[in-house]
């Protein structure tokens, strides 16, 4: 069993390295390795994609690796590998991003990246720090998550998904602030589970073990 975290050059991926790490040898799900390789990914039993910093940025970069992008889609689609995207990782599975210059995004699930707005001008974006999870919909990824439990945030943007059911959980923030989407194979994490203590780890460990 193998787990690739994608090296795309788009933020230090020690931190989540070492977490995802942590839960493979916890719950006896192989080996986890980052890598910029097509050919290791093509291999991978499950897909991460992490991404710090703004979408277009990120969307190029992974593009521009494109024996690495090619792989990945291979992966997803076709093969239906577990895929979860962290962040900024997560955004790119939108049908667009609109941070700076409106951007095509994977268009795995449907739906638009776009500036967090709160109805408070008291409260700040980006939105960083802790808040507490609102579960939306059933899904193993929560298998010892509840409703009230916090994971870590750093960002300005977020998703609006097209379809209600594909947001899997949400955060307060003065409006609704997707924080887990997913459908079939895909999960995305807006928040960084790597950082984000018991419950991220907790989290990181169901999608390890997580069979689609």
């Amino acid at each position: 069993m193998l787990t690739a975290i994608i090296d795309y050059e788009s933020g230090n991926l020690h931190s989540a390295h070492k977490a995802f790490e942590r839960m493979a040898r916890e719950v006896g799900a192989g080996d986890v390795v980052v890598t910029g390789d097509a050919d290791v990914l093509a291999s991978a039993d499950r897909v991460v994609l992490p991404g710090d910093g703004a979408f277009p940025a990120c969307m190029a970069a992974l593009k521009g690796h494109s024996g690495l992008y090619a792989a990945m889609v291979e992966a997803v689609e076709v093969k239906g590998r577990p895929f979860l995207g962290i962040c900024v990782g997560m955004q790119l599975i939108a049908s667009r991003g609109h941070e700076y210059t409106l951007t095509d995004g994977l268009g795995w699930i449907a739906g638009d990246v776009t500036r967090i707005v709160p109805s408070d001008p008291a409260l700040k974006v980006p939105h960083m720090g802790w808040n507490d999870l609102v579960i939306d919909v059933p899904h193993p990824v929560f298998d010892g998550i509840k409703t009230g439990d916090h994971t870590y945030f750093v960002h300005s943007y977020h998703m609006e998904v097209a379809t209600p059911g594909e947001r899997l959980a949400h955060v307060e923030y003065a409006t609704d602030v997707t924080a887990v989407i997913g459908r079939d194979n895909m999960i995305g994490m807006q928040f960084h589970p790597e950082k984000s203590q018991t419950t991220g780890l907790r989290m990181i460990a169901n999608f390890l073990r997580w069979t689609p």
